[in-house]
């Protein structure tokens, strides 16, 4: 389901590409590097991913790209390329794995159940996640899911589904294609 999570420059370059093709950006005939100077200038959530896939969340130069981006994803935490956030505050990531593509707003709360880190989440591929949603305990989302805005995830979510509520439940199902 899930590729290895050797961070290297594939993965960081999954990044740069899932970033640019969402934000529609027009940089795309230019240069790997040139896009990453563009994305480290232009978007500090993109920055403190990077910053975070390098482990160099104490790095001297994070200051001068992230200010004020108060998210924590746990090392621990597997998350293939092409992760993208949107606004990245008030976050925290503690998961088993989240698969490729995976794309967040602000207040995203992925944890445990009972203080217990045996009890996490596995997020698949392709997964979008709007504002202010808890993601809870030893479950798993399929991949092609969208979760709505304000969402409590307590229950497995199964593939090609939007889900929104609390608790969160189906709303709709995605057409393959």
């Amino acid at each position: 389901m899930y590729r290895t999570y050797v961070i290297d420059d594939i993965v960081i370059q999954e990044d740069i590409d899932q970033t640019l093709k969402v934000r529609k950006s027009n940089i795309q005939q230019l240069a790997m590097l040139e896009k990453f100077k563009h994305l480290m200038l232009y978007y500090p959530d993109f920055a403190f991913i990077f910053f975070w896939r390098i482990n160099g969340l104490n790095h001297r130069w994070k200051n001068k790209f992230v200010k004020d981006l108060h998210c924590k994803i746990f090392k621990s935490t597997k998350i293939a390329g092409g992760l993208m956030c949107y606004h990245p505050f008030a976050t925290v990531i503690n998961a088993k794995s989240i698969g490729a593509n995976f794309q967040f707003r602000n207040g995203l709360t992925i944890g445990n159940k009972g203080n217990d880190n045996s009890f996490l989440p596995t997020i698949g591929n392709d997964v979008t996640v709007g504002a202010n949603v808890v993601i809870i305990g030893d479950i798993i989302i399929g991949d092609k899911v969208i979760i709505g805005a304000g969402s409590v995830v307590v229950k497995d979510v199964p593939a090609n589904c939007v889900v929104a509520g609390n608790p969160a439940r189906i709303i709709r199902e995605i057409e393959h294609g």
